[in-house]
């Protein structure tokens, strides 16, 4: 993640959001950008503030001068930070920091956000959230079906479905919505070869796939992987956390989560997992659109969702 600070101000997004205060306003030559698409919410993805799926866009756009075409903008710091869109401000909330980030086709800024071009299909997802836990929070489920479709940085990537049963139904399920999609992916057991600029997508229980650094993750909460939980009990249990971190709920058989995980340099790993078999077939179900859109991460278990972190139990 990208940051700088600004004397007193926010330690996570400044920079993150960084751009001179004309580049947001400018065009720059070549065609506009089509397909794309700007969702703006506050906590989390708990409330939504703007959607389009056909906002207006013009020239080459960034991801900068497309907020500032389709909504009320105020920035700081001579244009390098987002305070406020559509007079919902940050700062502290309750006595903890609150900013703007921004997630394009699902992976957390890298760059500033006069810097961040925009590409056919993007997907511009701006969040107001509590950062007292983790200042970074590499990849979010919430624009599914990106980063599935059109990648990163305007290059599709190569998909790959890890399935602790290849011929089970949770398999079955993520691959029949990806080829629904368009999206062709190999299927192999976990660890069927190099990550790199691999979209994974690990279709598996957590004791199966405990030793995978992104599953690995898991195990340290927020500040580790970004995802508002975590497995405990040797994987056949999962703590649902509140942005503060508490623990609102602990979950055992039966129990599903859907979330992504990224390490420098790497594509995304998507986690379809759970503390059982029935958890995984179960967060399988909800590989889809209408279930994860605008969630940071999804868990599921007895006919109920828990979009993550949890708000309100």
């Amino acid at each position: 993640m990208w940051r700088a600070r600004a004397g007193a101000a926010t330690a996570v997004a400044l920079a993150v959001l960084a751009a001179p205060a004309l580049a947001g306003c400018g065009l720059g030559a070549g065609p506009a950008p089509t397909a794309v698409k700007l969702l703006v919410t506050r906590d989390f993805g708990t409330g939504t503030l703007r959607g389009s799926t056909s906002p207006k866009v013009a020239g080459s756009e960034t991801v900068m001068s497309l907020l500032m075409r389709n909504a009320r903008v105020q920035t700081r710091f001579a244009g390098g930070f987002v305070q406020s869109i559509d007079g919902i401000a940050g700062g502290h909330r309750d006595g903890e920091p609150a900013d703007w980030f921004y997630y394009v086709n699902g992976v957390e800024a890298s760059e500033g956000a006069a810097e961040t071009d925009l590409h056919p299909g993007d997907h511009v997802w701006w969040d107001l959230h509590d950062w007292s836990q983790t200042e970074h929070i590499p990849a979010v489920v919430g624009s599914f079906p990106e980063p599935f479709l059109n990648g990163t940085g305007g290059k599709r990537l190569p998909v790959r479905i890890e399935c602790e049963s290849v011929s089970g139904s949770a398999c079955r399920a993520v691959d029949a919505e990806l080829h629904r999609l368009g999206v062709p992916a190999a299927i192999s057991a976990p660890g069927g070869g190099p990550a790199g600029h691999t979209l994974r997508v690990l279709v598996a229980a957590f004791a199966t796939v405990g030793a995978e650094p992104a599953a690995q993750a898991l195990l340290g909460g927020p500040r580790a992987s970004g995802v508002y939980a975590r497995f405990a009990a040797g994987g056949h249990a999962l703590v649902l956390l509140d942005a503060d971190g508490r623990v609102v709920r602990t979950l055992e058989a039966g129990a599903g989560l859907i979330a992504a995980t990224m390490r420098e340099g790497e594509a995304p790993v998507w986690l379809v997992t759970g503390t059982d078999p029935a958890g995984v077939a179960l967060a399988a179900r909800s590989f889809t659109a209408a279930a994860l859109g605008g969630r940071f991460a999804l868990a599921a278990a007895a006919g109920r969702t828990w979009p993550l972190p949890v708000v309100g139990g």
